[in-house]
This record gives C-alpha cells, structure tokens and sequence, in this order.
C-alpha cells in the first residue's frame, strides 16, 4: 500500500508539472496573438455597417483662444493630429470647420466607433488639448447605425434598387449638414405597414438628388432627446436645398416635432486644417 501511494503521488506530481507547462505555453501563444475582439478601424467599412455608434460634438470657442500667442494655437494642430493617431484603432475622427457659416459653434466632430466608450474616451482626451481646453460644447448628438428598417429588398423592392444603384457623380463634397430629428408619438403609433408607405412616399423625391448628396443615418431613440441624426455631404448645396424642400412637402414631415434645431452646416477639411483655420 504503501509503495502504490508513493506511486500515486509521482503520477501527480508528473501530471500538475505537464499541465503548468502546457498553461504557460498556451499563455505564450495567446500573448502573442490579437485580441479576438479587436476590430481595425477601417473607415470604407465602419462608414456602411451596422451597429457603429455616431458621437456629433460642437464646439464654440471663447474669446480667451484669440489671446493665446499665433504660434501656440497653431501648435495645437499637432496636438490633436498626436491625439488622433493615438486613438486611430479606437475611433474614426472627422472635424468640420462651421466658424463664418455658424452661430453656436465654430467646429464639431463626428466619431464613428463600434465601442461607444472609446468615443467617450476620445472627446475626453480632446478636452485636455490647448484648443479643447478654451471651447465650449454648443450640443452633442448621439446615434448608432442599423440597418435599412423599411426600403429593404423584402419589403420595398423596386425603391430598394433604386437606392443601390444610385451612385454620387461629381467632384468630392465640400460641405456637411447635420440635422436631428424627433418623430412625434402619433408616428410611433402608426402599425409598421403605415410606417412602410409613409417612408415609401418619403423615399422617392429623394432619388434623383442622390448623385449629387450623400447621405447616412443614425438612429437615437433612447440615447438622445431626438429620434434620428441625418448627416449629409454635398458638393452643391442648391441641389440640397431642392432636396429638404421636396422631403418637406412629403405627408410623412406632419410627424416632425424636431427638424433641425439647429441645422449644423461646415466644411469638410482635414483636421489640421480645420484648426489652422481656427489660429488664424
């Protein structure tokens, strides 16, 4: 009995050293390898999926930015520049300049993440830049993208290809509108088939003026006061207007009790030009 215990205890002794060799070498491999969970920032792919949240920040600046000496403000540039490139696996930044074509704000951002915190993380670290630190937020919108809920190829099949084969001609856009909107409660009521024609009749003026707008959807309900964040590039800001007039006179716009409010519009520039625009 007593040389099967001996025997015993060596079997085990040999099992727990294999089994800590073994734990140490998966760890290794592991270490070695991604996250599984890491997702790239890609921006051809994060700008057409689903489930990636949009962070729309405005910002106006205090007096106290033009006293700052021209070669300090200019250095911020850099800052944010340092800032973004730190975070490029996290977010997708873009930063749109509004000074001399707005009221309220003077630039904004717009995050695109598939972690909402990261975006959070993001605008946090930016108020600790020099530009960050002497502006103030006007208003953040707060939206996640889904997919298409009512012109799909099940339910709405010839509207649906025409969205598909619409295609944006012409130069790159220079200028971006952001508009919130809020459905009233009579909307939300209406059954689905309703919903379904209202969008239908709001889809087709739309058609024509794809080539010369592009335009993406975030969806709020419940992560803000509004219901939906339009958000649209154009080269041609006449045709733009042709195109809210005819979405105006749509039945479906009775259930509209935010349009707007404010209607952001800016320039589409790289970040480090937006704010060299801003130390001038």
């Amino acid at each position: 009995m007593k040389g099967l215990s001996i025997r015993n205890l060596y079997v085990s002794l040999v099992a727990g050293i294999i089994a800590a060799i073994m734990t140490i070498q998966t760890a290794a491999v592991a270490a070695q390898q991604p996250a599984a969970d890491a997702t790239l920032i890609e921006r051809s792919k994060i700008l057409t999926q689903p489930g990636v949240f949009g962070v729309f920040t405005m910002f106006k600046l205090r007096p106290e930015w033009n006293k700052i000496p021209a070669t300090e403000r200019l250095d911020s540039a850099a800052e944010v520049a340092k800032l973004i490139e730190k975070q490029k696996d996290n977010v997708l930044v873009d930063l749109y300049l509004t000074r001399g074509l707005e009221t309220n704000s003077d630039f904004f951002f717009r995050i695109n993440a598939y972690d909402l915190a990261k975006a959070q993380t993001f605008m946090r670290e930016f108020r600790s830049t020099t530009i960050g630190k002497n502006a103030d937020i006007s208003d953040t919108l707060v939206g996640v993208t889904k997919p298409l809920n009512y012109i799909t190829k099940d339910k709405s099949p010839e509207l649906n290809a025409g969205l598909s084969s619409a295609t944006y001609i012409g130069d790159a856009p220079r200028y971006v509108i952001v508009i919130p909107v809020k459905k009233s409660a009579e909307w939300w009521n209406l059954s689905f088939e309703q919903r379904l024609k209202e969008m239908e009749t709001h889809t087709v003026p739309t058609l024509p003026y794809l080539v010369n707008v592009k335009r993406k959807l975030y969806h709020s309900t419940g992560l803000d006061d509004i219901d939906f964040i339009t958000y649209f590039e154009t080269n041609d800001l006449t045709a733009f207007n042709k195109l809210l007039i005819s979405l105006a006179s749509v039945p479906e716009n009775k259930y509209h009790v935010r349009w707007g409010n404010p209607t952001t519009l800016g320039t589409i520039l790289s970040p480090e030009n937006v704010i060299k625009a801003l130390s001038e």
